[in-house]
């Protein structure tokens, strides 16, 4: 049987259909010029051609139009048309250059079966499409059989066409250039197995002839070793010594026979099959063969062309020599004729005297020949699991109907072909069932009533019976032919059937239909007894679909672990698993998906010592190599649900790293399946081993604390984010075990009124692995459970409540005094550890709150409404565990009570810092993370307007301060109403130092604000700090002002910036020039520069540029000049560019939009620019406005 590849198909087959047939209608047309078929057929047909047995058909039209002449003479009738040979027609249609029509005859000869020689030949070689580079040839030149083809984009050889491969990608010349070497590879390893089989052939055959006559004539004298055998006994005895633990001798072994590789079966002999181990060899050696009487000579008439793998004794010319695969078929087919035979005479002998009365009757109804006997032993075969059966033969009828069922595949079939010399009993005897051997045996085969057909009253001879019959024309030696003149008769043989038939089935069925396909392989993979061919089978499921989408993919895996529920773990180790292995490095990430996906599936049908080893380590392999994302994150979902069946100890490291290294994807989608589906079932595993709260969670805090050391100079936040995201998803696994090993869990019980849960009670868990819920075991359950908690909580304590006192006495101070060391001013791990918290205190509860985390924190903080700390000493409310308290404990619950310890903290913390005159950067850190929910905004204006009315001036100066944090989050209704009247309230203090801190929020104001009633009522305010004779000798009024305005001009509306801030910025810098106080003078100067800086990137009218914009420059650089030469170089190129934007405004130079410091030119000048700018001492962050985009 020829060799089928199911998988190199076009995503199209209706397409790949198509195309031959319009081809063939394009180039049919006859050509009246058309030369004849020349005297001698230079194109001989092969030996193994088909017979000329193929009738023109009148309808069809002749390639050549005139190249096929009918003769109207025949030997054997006078009228009959000449039969044309099949090859001679391929001949003709290739010499005359008819390609197309010939590739269309190709291809309806192999769907009819009928593959010819000469086609596949010519088809299956690239050199007939490929033109010759260089000089065209000669008109005289001699050509090839195909000639100087024109390679085209829609011709390929057939071997090496890959129909999906040229439906997707679009670039055809580099496939088909692919294509050409597949075909090359694929010619090159049959030539290697062929030079394998005679290589072996020739070591086979070593020992000299002579010599082998003398062993065969002297049998006592031993036969020495051939080179084959040797190398093949010590493979065997290699395999036995590791099988049975002799480690160190087999390693001795090897070392011995060091010419020899004994991990690889082919380095033994080429094409030689690896026969079993050494025991097996030894107890088959025992068996006792077969007695001569038990040997029965039979003589069967067999159409041996309709047998299984077409095997016809024919001459070494025409056909290969059969295969092993084929040679096992027709012994099997010959030991299944001879079951047949003796059943049929065991039959026959008890039936012998009861046919004898009835022979008479017979012969009237049926005339027949004479009938033939059967040479048959003495003794009798009997299958010892077949039940006897009823055989019906007749010499006039050539059908033979057998109902036997062997245990093996020995072609039990009701076999509908003619038998080429019937020589049975002509007469039909009646049927009578014999008793059955084994009584199990009825499951295989059920006995059936006998077929009987009428027979005519004619007295044909059986040879002239059988030539009428052959004109029905039917097909059986073909492939297809044989499978259907062959009817299984039991499961097992349907079985065979589908496993011979659906390799050639699966590549005619469209890609968007062929999961209609997964339910028939699999039924057949699972009862197919050749492991050879269900490895096949297994093979065309996972390569079904090229690219299979989702719910393919469900389908396939919903197909593998029903056939690993029915197989068992065995049969799915070794069947399933390398189908996954072998495309694990597959180059469409979709089949790699199905890897990862069924590994995950399969997990709970794998025998345990697989599942912890080689499954985890091929998902080990995908998670770190794999580069697509929707990979990785299938197989961090497989890996959870091997971390649910694992039962490895000793595993607990490899998954400890396995979560750290997802952590660290870089894509979300896979960090976020490790949070909801990898840290729950992780979480499981440690809380049976009882490692949850002693290993895992102080593993985690032992990093954490590890990166707060190594990060003094700078914090890795990424990596603290990975820690603590996990920590995070270890709360409910935690509370879990809290609640389970409680002192009160024994009580819980369900019956009776249980209150419900309450929705708020816990957070939105990620996953409904991650609701305690479903870690407990039931809502119910945990609705008792949690009763119980409070009750204890309040009442009875945590005496003898391990796991709890844990988190008290053990977690919570490691986790305060983290929050301690990390820096106040990053705003990502204050929002992280605030988050943290405030899942942690929802989860354990209010009561747990307020009766042992507040107390903590409040022992740290050491705050009280009777004694606030001012002296500068109390540093540890300049750090973060102000805001993470704030915002992470005392915001877990909204009730009136929580709201108003809120106020209460947050207006000590801003007293206690105001009066010790300490960082505000705790307190501002709290406003930024309170400001951030919109539900706080009435809450912190409240804290606010406390320290506007505060007696004293430092509190009232960081109020001022705060409004400018908060302004940008409140909506400007509020603004108008609460923070406006505040802040003017502010701006008339006594004390200037309040008035100044409120040019900040009022900046602030002008820049998010977009009411023009409010920006008017700022503006005004700001006009009168600027204009007001009082202020004009303030000097840190005039440096709050230019830093505001260098801050928000960029930002702010271009009217307020054109009318506004830059004319101001010109008075400023004018009176700068006459400051008689040098340190002064050079304070404003170096402000200016930033704030010049900073409103250079922004669009400024022509008018505004040459009144106030170049001439504040001007005053700038005549201060810059005398007090920091190296600005110098930087103010001469920012006013040489408004010079040369102010000229070529009125051309319309679109490089008016640029910057002015990427318009430098010339390197000398760059260079000078770039030394300048890193020799400043300003603050960078007004520096780096020079390079935004322009409003």
């Amino acid at each position: 049987m020829a060799s089928v590849n199911p998988f190199d198909l076009s995503d199209s087959e209706e397409e790949a259909e198509r195309r031959p047939n319009e081809t063939a209608d394009t180039e049919r047309s006859p050509s009246d010029g058309a030369p004849g078929p020349p005297p001698g057929n230079p194109f001989p047909p092969p030996a193994d051609a088909e017979p000329p047995t193929l009738l023109l058909c009148g309808n069809r039209t002749s390639p050549s139009g005139e190249g096929i002449s009918v003769s109207a003479t025949s030997a054997m009738a006078g009228s009959a048309e000449t039969r044309v040979s099949v090859d001679a027609i391929a001949a003709q249609l290739l010499r005359d250059q008819y390609i197309l029509t010939a590739l269309e005859f190709h291809t309806e000869l192999l769907e009819a079966g009928r593959e010819l020689p000469r086609l596949r030949d010519y088809f299956s070689n690239p050199g007939n499409f490929e033109r010759q580079s260089g000089t065209p040839p000669a008109k005289d030149q001699v050509l090839g059989p195909g000639g100087p083809l024109n390679r085209a984009g829609s011709i390929s050889t057939l071997d090496s066409l890959d129909f999906a491969r040229y439906s997707d990608d679009g670039n055809r010349e580099s496939d088909e250039r692919v294509a050409v070497l597949e075909f090359e590879l694929r010619k090159a390893k049959e030539t290697i197995q062929a030079l394998r089989a005679n290589l072996t052939q020739a070591a086979e055959s070593e020992v000299p002839s002579q010599e082998r006559k003398n062993f065969k004539s002297s049998p006592e004298i031993q036969e020495p070793i051939r080179p084959l055998e040797k190398r093949a006994l010590n493979f065997l005895v290699n395999e036995y010594l590791l099988k049975s633990e002799y480690k160190l001798s087999a390693i001795t072994f090897s070392d011995e026979n060091d010419d020899q590789d004994f991990e690889l079966w082919d380095d033994v002999g080429l094409n030689i099959p690896k026969p079993p181990d050494l025991l097996q060899l030894y107890r088959n050696c025992w068996t006792p063969l077969p007695s001569p009487r038990d040997m029965v000579d039979v003589s069967v008439g067999v159409d041996f062309g309709t047998l299984p793998g077409n095997c016809i004794a024919q001459d070494p010319p025409k056909k290969p020599d059969l295969s092993k695969q084929q040679q096992t078929e027709v012994v099997q087919e010959l030991e299944y004729q001879i079951s047949l035979l003796n059943i049929e005479k065991q039959s026959l002998a008890e039936q012998i005297k009861k046919l004898q009365s009835e022979i008479q009757t017979l012969k009237r109804t049926v005339s027949s020949p004479p009938p033939s006997t059967l040479d048959l032993g003495s003794q009798n075969t009997s299958h010892p699991s077949s039940s006897s059966t009823t055989t019906n033969t007749s010499s006039s009828d050539p059908v033979s109907v057998s109902y036997p069922q062997p245990p093996t595949d020995n072609g039990q079939y009701l076999d509908i072909r003619g038998v080429s010399e019937p020589e049975t009993d002509p007469n039909p005897p009646s049927a009578q069932n014999t008793s059955q051997p084994h009584p199990q045996s009825h499951n295989k085969l059920k006995s059936r009533p006998p077929v009987v057909f009428d027979q005519p009253n004619r007295k044909l001879s059986p040879a002239f019976q059988q030539a009428l019959l052959s004109f029905c024309r039917m097909c059986s030696d073909s492939r297809l032919g044989a499978e259907v003149s062959r009817i299984a008769d039991s499961e097992e043989s349907v079985m065979l059937m589908l496993g011979r038939c659906l390799p050639h089935i699966v590549p005619n069925v469209l890609l968007a239909k062929r999961e209609e396909l997964i339910p028939l392989i699999l039924c057949t993979a699972c009862l197919h007894p050749e492991p050879k061919e269900r490895d096949q089978l297994l093979h065309i499921l996972f390569n079904l679909i090229k690219r299979p989408d989702e719910e393919q993919r469900q389908m396939i895996l919903t197909g593998c672990v029903a056939f690993a529920r029915h197989v068992g773990p065995t049969r799915v180790e070794a069947e399933l698993l390398p189908q996954c292995w072998e495309q694990i490095n597959h180059k469409y990430p979709e089949r790699r998906l199905l890897v990862a996906e069924s590994c995950g599936a399969l997990a709970p049908y794998l025998p345990k010592e697989i599942r912890s080893s080689l499954v985890l380590s091929m998902l080990q392999q995908m998670l770190a190599e794999d580069k697509a994302d929707m990979v990785r994150e299938a197989v961090v979902k497989s890996l959870s649900i091997i971390m649910g069946y694992i039962d490895d100890p000793d595993k607990y490291s490899q998954g400890f790293e396995l979560m750290l290294l997802s952590l660290g994807d870089p894509s979300e989608r896979v960090v976020s399946a490790v949070h909801q589906v990898f840290i729950p079932a992780f979480a499981a595993w440690t809380t049976e081993l009882g490692t949850l709260h002693t290993a895992l969670i102080p593993s985690l805090l032992a990093r954490i604390e590890k990166l707060l050391m190594q990060g003094e100079h700078g914090l890795d936040e990424h990596k603290l984010h990975v820690f603590l995201s996990a920590l995070q998803s270890l709360i409910p696994p935690l509370f879990g075990v809290v609640l389970q090993n409680a002192p009160f869990t024994s009580r819980a019980k369900l019956h009776g009124d249980i209150p419900p849960i309450e929705v708020t009670r816990f957070p939105r868990p990620a996953s409904p692995l991650q609701d305690v819920s479903t870690i407990i075991g039931s809502r119910e359950m945990l609705s008792a459970l949690l009763i119980l908690y409070d009750h204890q909580l309040e009442h009875e304590g945590t005496t003898s409540w391990d796991s709890l006192l844990w988190v008290v006495n053990q977690f919570l101070p490691q986790l305060i005094d983290i929050v301690g060391r990390i820096n106040v001013t990053s705003s990502t791990c204050v929002h992280e550890f605030s988050r943290f918290f405030w899942r942690f205190c929802r989860t354990f509860g209010k009561i747990f709150t307020n009766t042992k985390v507040k107390p903590q924190f409040q022992e740290i903080l050491r705050l009280s409404e009777e004694n606030v700390d001012v002296s500068p000493g109390n540093d540890i409310l300049t750090k973060a565990t102000v805001p993470i308290y704030a915002t992470g404990v005392l915001t877990c619950y909204n009730q009136e009570d929580d709201r108003k310890l809120l106020v209460g903290f947050l207006e000590d913390v801003m007293t206690t810092l105001s009066l010790s005159h300490a960082p505000l950067d705790s307190l501002k850190a709290s406003f930024v993370e309170l400001g951030a929910n919109p539900v706080y905004h009435e809450l912190l204006l409240t804290v606010l307007w406390y320290g506007v009315v505060h007696t004293s001036a430092l509190v009232r100066c960081t109020a001022a301060r705060m409004f400018e944090l908060l302004v940008k989050g409140v909506n400007e209704t509020l603004v108008a109403q609460r923070v406006v009247p505040a802040l003017i309230t502010l701006s008339s203090d006594p004390e200037i130092s309040v008035r100044i801190s409120t040019i900040p929020a009022f900046g602030t104001i002008m820049e998010t604000v977009t009411q023009k009633e409010l920006l008017e009522r700022v503006k005004m305010q700001l006009a009168s700090f600027l204009e007001d004779p009082q202020y004009q000798d303030q000097h840190s009024l005039h440096m709050e002002i230019i830093r505001t305005f260098g801050r928000v001009g960029p930002n702010a509306e271009p009217r307020f910036r054109d009318d506004f801030v830059l004319p101001h910025l010109h008075k400023l810098a004018q009176a700068n020039n006459s400051q008689a106080v040098e340190n002064k003078r050079i304070d404003i100067a170096t402000q200016l520069f930033e704030a010049y800086s900073a409103l250079s990137c922004c669009f400024i009218s022509e008018e505004v540029m040459m009144n106030h914009f170049l001439p504040g420059l001007r005053c700038l650089h005549a201060d810059m000049e005398q007090l920091s030469p190296e600005h110098e170089v930087i103010l001469n190129s920012m006013i040489k560019e408004c010079e040369i934007k102010v000229e070529n405004r009125g051309m319309g130079d679109a490089q008016g939009s640029m910057s002015i410091a990427s318009s430098l030119v010339g390197e000398d000048a760059k260079t000078k620019f770039l030394s300048k700018m890193g020799q400043l001492t300003t603050s960078g962050a007004m520096l780096a406005n020079v390079f935004q985009r322009k409003k």
